[in-house]
């Protein structure tokens, strides 16, 4: 069998210095918001090229953290592609925003942000764009919209730690961003884990006491905050993955590089990239028309997939109120999409065996 995504066989490759790790943090006896979060933070701020990196608990408290900071008021709403993973809306929603719903793109699968100003009214607030996938938004329009109506821009980079877009790395790409570091993405922990990077000074020092129970000092409490705290041992795994970070990136791109020139299936609508550097493949998504036969046929030749994501927030009972709406490119890539795998730990071989089962389908 290929996996889709073995965390074993990713997380092996550093048994000693992960182990090491976590034995200094039990050595220490200081669990919670000590030394090692304190480095990492340094550690992915120096990455990111930001003044501020705040280690929270899961990648939807970064973006709501994010949110709560700006201290938007209930219904102010947020621009956020219909396409996205439903904690970039819940986000929204659980700040008592109300999310707008825009197209994303076919190609890319990322907002459209030819689509953007038609939803903005004077009640708009901001913008999140996701990195769908690993791909890092296309930025120059969304800035220059945000400048001309006086929106926040805040990234949901959860899947795309590294991408580039004009020399610049996801996480600076906006006034805040939002990172989760759940153990599959392509920086991941051995659990939950998140952080919120920025350069603005006064939304950092907010999120610092927000994501403390609205605490500075114990017992203490300026704002009606939360309990969200990356813990020491995350914290340590993270020290060490990062390291190796634009390494396993790198074998990610070479075997979509593969993919891309060697699948060669007429059924099949395979990944495009407006720059090598943008995307970072956190999954290589393709689609095709009839998807439950495509994965029923790679199972039986031991090929996992996955979905990403089979329903779309709005056809969600979650959301039922918006159950009735229309969006014919999003209800399409739900419809159509599916990961094959990908992940720096992948043979050579195996990457071929993928192409040569696709093509043969």
């Amino acid at each position: 069998m290929i996996d889709f995504l073995n965390l074993q066989k990713i997380n092996s490759r550093f048994r000693d210095e992960i182990l090491a790790s976590i034995e200094r943090v039990f050595n220490s006896g200081w669990y919670i918001s000590g030394e090692e979060n304190k480095k990492f933070c340094e550690d992915f701020s120096k990455y990111c090229k930001v003044k501020h990196t705040i280690g929270v608990a899961n990648g939807m408290n970064a973006l709501e953290l994010i949110i709560k900071g700006y201290g938007f008021k209930k219904n102010d709403e947020i621009i956020v592609p219909a396409n996205t993973y439903i904690a970039s809306i819940l986000a929204i929603s659980n700040n008592e925003c109300s999310p707008v719903l825009v197209e994303p793109d076919i190609n890319t699968y990322n907002i459209n942000p030819d689509l953007i100003e038609g939803k903005i009214t004077e009640r708009t607030k901001a913008i999140i764009v996701v990195h769908l996938y690993g791909q890092a938004v296309q930025m120059k329009k969304i800035w220059e919209l945000a400048q001309k109506y006086g929106l926040k821009v805040i990234e949901d980079a959860a899947q795309a730690h590294g991408a580039r877009y004009c020399e610049k790395l996801t996480g600076n790409l906006g006034n805040a961003a939002g990172f989760s570091f759940y153990p599959g993405k392509n920086l991941g922990c051995l659990g939950d884990g998140g952080a919120i990077t920025t350069s603005d000074n006064q939304l950092a020092e907010k999120i610092t006491a927000l994501h403390n129970y609205g605490s500075f000092k114990k017992y203490h409490n300026l704002y009606k905050g939360i309990n969200s705290r990356l813990d020491e041992i995350q914290a340590a795994v993270l020290r060490v993955r990062l390291k190796y970070l634009e390494q396993d990136n790198a074998r990610r791109r070479e075997i979509s590089q593969y993919y891309r020139k060697n699948i060669r299936n007429g059924k099949i609508i395979l990944p495009t990239t407006y720059n090598e550097d943008a995307h970072v493949w956190h999954v290589f998504a393709v689609r095709t028309e009839n998807r439950e036969a495509f994965q029923n046929y790679l199972q039986k030749q031991n090929i996992q997939t996955v979905i990403h994501y089979p329903v779309p927030p709005h056809k969600q009972p979650a959301y039922k109120e918006w159950n009735h709406l229309s969006f014919p490119i999003t209800e399409q890539i739900h419809r159509e999409i599916i990961s094959l795998p990908i992940s720096p730990v992948m043979t050579d071989a195996e990457v071929e065996e993928v192409v040569k089962i696709v093509n043969r389908y």
